[in-house]
């Protein structure tokens, strides 16, 4: 499947931008979990691992988009 720009408001956007920001919207709950449980206390590096789950939802929305 090849990607296209998408139309939003009138501006051409690359496919990858709002996988992005869905990736991050995403994030957000599970970051708002994850404190709210307390996982975040048990993370070596808190910040790497935030990026890293970040990388990881992004994949997976990709991966989810190409099929």
């Amino acid at each position: 499947m090849s990607f296209a720009e998408v139309n939003l408001f009138g501006v051409y956007v690359a496919p990858i931008s709002l996988m992005m920001v869905g990736a991050w919207l995403i994030l957000i709950a599970l970051r708002r979990m994850a404190h709210r449980f307390g996982l975040l206390r048990y993370v070596w590096h808190p910040a790497l691992f935030v990026f890293s789950a970040y990388m990881i939802v992004l994949s997976s929305i990709v991966l989810l988009a190409t099929r």
